[in-house]
């Protein structure tokens, strides 16, 4: 056996999530020759783990990337109903999130809202900051037995809402969001992706929709926490900017903002009890450039930390997965809005 042909050794420590590195890599091309022929390998890690970092790959430009996207995916998935900027580099790759360095990212899984979301998510260390900015990961069935039960039994009866503002001034347009140009066009996907909306006097939107918040992974059968309960809340602003925001829109016109299926809003010491529940999940790695992440967009949620420097993230999502596969107890629909 060649030493480009060396199996990758496996790291493991409290704190950090389980990485491969491997050796020798001389080129992206070769990089992705060894990829394919780890896949299974990759795949039972990511089913025990819920994230496997990759450490030792080529990958310096976008194009890299994408070779190694398609090496690593069967089959990619669409970004749907768009909520953050993203930098938009061409053949589903993206930056990892446009907003500002010094902003954390709360803990969540992609799209957890949508009908059919990514099960497998990549993202590549193109520059390394200098100072914070990892990527961390928290795994989401330690998240879920982290929970009290009371927390629980509320969301597998109720399940969660969502509801959102669309506006060129405050959030995301909706035309960004959907992608459309026509009223007419986002009627249609909402109808087929039960989501309730309401045009508004100014022309913008206010949509809302219901889905589970435990579901099992398709392959596993593992049960996890996944949604964006606390991501969204209203209690996840800064107190400042939340109270600013109230006194300009009221609660209902909130960019953001989430409740409990039954329509309790979550409280902010609930939110609290489930950020501890992340953190105590959380894993994390310092980036390196040509650092690969995989994540189990089930198994997993992720986030980010601030930082200081140049920083560029890539992503792409694939392995589409549809809500139905996943056994909820709640089902979704199209709540009041």
């Amino acid at each position: 056996m060649s030493q480009n042909d060396a199996r990758p050794a496996w790291e493991h420590s409290a704190g950090r999530p389980m990485t491969a590195r491997l050796d020798g890599v001389p080129d992206i091309d070769d990089a992705c020759r060894r990829l394919v022929e780890l896949r299974q390998e990759l795949t039972r890690a990511l089913h025990e783990y819920g994230a496997v970092l990759v450490r030792g790959l080529p990958i310096r430009t976008v194009e890299d990337f994408a070779k190694v996207r398609d090496a690593v995916l069967r089959h990619r998935t669409a970004y749907r109903e768009k909520a953050t900027p993203r930098s938009d580099y061409g053949d589903h790759v993206f930056s990892s999130t446009d907003l500002p360095a010094a902003q954390p990212i709360r803990m969540h899984n992609e799209n957890s809202y949508t009908l059919t979301f990514p099960g497998l998510l990549l993202f590549a260390c193109l520059v390394a900051p200098r100072e914070g900015g990892a990527t961390p990961v928290a795994d989401c069935r330690q998240v879920l037995r982290a929970l009290p039960a009371e927390l629980v039994t509320r969301m597998r009866k109720s399940g969660w809402m969502l509801r959102r503002s669309y506006s060129d001034h405050i959030s995301t347009s909706w035309r960004s969001a959907f992608g459309a140009e026509r009223r007419e066009d986002v009627e249609r996907y909402c109808a087929e992706n039960l989501i309730a909306h309401q045009w508004q006097p100014d022309g913008n939107l206010r949509t809302s929709q219901l889905r589970p918040g435990i579901i099992r992974h398709p392959v596993t059968g593992d049960e996890v926490w996944f949604n964006h309960l606390a991501f969204w809340s209203e209690w996840s602003l800064d107190d400042e900017l939340r109270e600013a925001l109230l006194d300009e829109f009221g609660s209902d016109g909130l960019p953001f903002n989430t409740a409990f299926g039954d329509g309790d809003p979550l409280t902010r010491a609930e939110l609290e009890t489930l950020q501890i529940a992340y953190q105590e999940a959380t894993v994390r790695e310092q980036w390196q450039t040509g650092d690969l992440l995989l994540v189990d967009n089930v198994l997993a949620a992720h986030g980010r930390d601030p930082f200081r420097g140049d920083r560029k993230i890539v992503v792409a999502m694939g392995n589409p997965i549809k809500l139905a596969d996943c056994r909820p107890e709640v089902r979704p629909a199209a709540a009041g809005a």
